[in-house]
């Protein structure tokens, strides 16, 4: 199907155009969405779209499912209820990197720990973009932002590191550049059952790389193609040669007890009276 097509069937006409930036990612992410749930043959009542707060959230409001624009940092909570009232829905949580990692952090280890399936898309531009341009938990090391002028000493979270270490069961990741294994690996997410997260890498040049002179959307694009690397041909990288490159695809896979099902079993034993 022909984007054009696909925004007519998928997205709220009204609430076009949107507000996000000239040259950001976001407009990609969200249409690797809605062409990964056009590829799936989802029916649209079948799917729920929750959001907190930042650039990336905005997705919600503009697309035409079940959709919840909550506050900052409450997305999975949200979509965990939305879950557990409607298991039959495909529900999906648009999140940034702030929005998931620092004040929904708490939300984000819990709802990978119990492994309720969820499928969590972090659009990854490494900065508050609507807030200010502060730095978040995935800006990388010495990075400028307006809350580190000089650069910011913190170490920043790897997304698979925690979203592997804290239960998980499917981890992919992909960039703006690459849109068509970003579209797959969505696909993949939503029908794979128990926590997925997909980090989708995206460029903010009005506020990430302005402040870090990283050059024009499309440089920053360019950075995506040249920097990102199927996992497969990097794990025969050097360590030398990993130091600047970072995988893609599908980077983790497992099977393991999904939270709603078990859930349904609790209800059963009490509504038996067994103990």
């Amino acid at each position: 199907m022909e984007m054009e097509q696909l925004i007519d069937k998928y997205f709220r006409a009204g609430r076009l155009p949107h507000i996000w930036c000239p040259g950001c990612g976001n407009g990609i992410v969200t249409g690797a969405l809605v062409k990964a749930i056009d590829k799936l043959s989802l029916a649209k009542d079948d799917v729920a779209v929750v959001s907190g707060i930042g650039c990336s959230s905005r997705a919600s409001g503009y697309l035409d499912f079940n959709t919840v624009h909550s506050a900052h940092g409450r997305g999975l909570p949200v979509a965990t209820g939305v879950k557990l009232a409607e298991p039959r829905l495909k529900v999906i949580v648009v999140s940034g990197d702030g929005d998931a990692t620092a004040i929904g952090g708490n939300h984000f280890i819990h709802a990978a720990r119990r492994n309720i399936d969820l499928t969590v898309i972090l659009y990854n531009n490494n900065i508050y973009g609507m807030t200010g341009g502060q730095y978040s938990p995935l800006t990388p090391t010495n990075s400028k932002a307006t809350t580190a002028p000089y650069g910011t000493v913190d170490r920043p979270f790897d997304v698979y590191d925690l979203a592997r270490g804290t239960g998980a069961t499917f981890i992919a990741r992909a960039t703006t550049y690459h849109t068509q294994l970003l579209t797959d690996v969505i696909a993949q997410g939503i029908e794979h059952v128990g926590f997925s997260v997909i980090e989708a890498i995206t460029a903010c040049p009005i506020s990430f790389g302005r402040q870090n002179k990283k050059g024009s959307a499309p440089n920053m694009m360019k950075w995506q193609k040249d920097h990102g690397v199927m996992l497969a041909a990097y794990e025969k990288l050097t360590a030398e040669e990993q130091t600047d490159k970072f995988p893609i695809g599908v980077l983790y896979k497992a099977q393991a007890p999904e939270y709603t099902a078990e859930y349904d079993k609790v209800i059963a034993k009490a509504q038996k009276g067994a103990k």
